[in-house]
């Protein structure tokens, strides 16, 4: 019987899931910005929003990252 189907499918299904995750850390990151702006009453110019968006987004490519390089042994 042939694997290689089988491992499509699976690395489809990994690659599908990337994008969840990647929305789901930026979407907590721009949450927790948002908290921290309306904790600390800066909602003007929403530095914490900023910070935490791009850290989240950076964090979540580094994370896309290692699982593409996982992807490709």
């Amino acid at each position: 019987m042939n694997k290689k189907p089988k491992k499509q499918l699976k690395n489809l299904a990994l690659l599908s899931g990337i994008a969840f995750q990647m929305g789901a850390t930026i979407y907590l990151g721009a949450y927790g910005g948002k908290w921290l702006d309306a904790h600390y009453n800066t909602t003007e110019k929403k530095p914490f929003t900023i910070v935490c968006t791009l850290l989240a987004v950076g964090i979540s490519l580094y994370i896309v990252l290692q699982q593409v390089k996982k992807l490709h042994k």
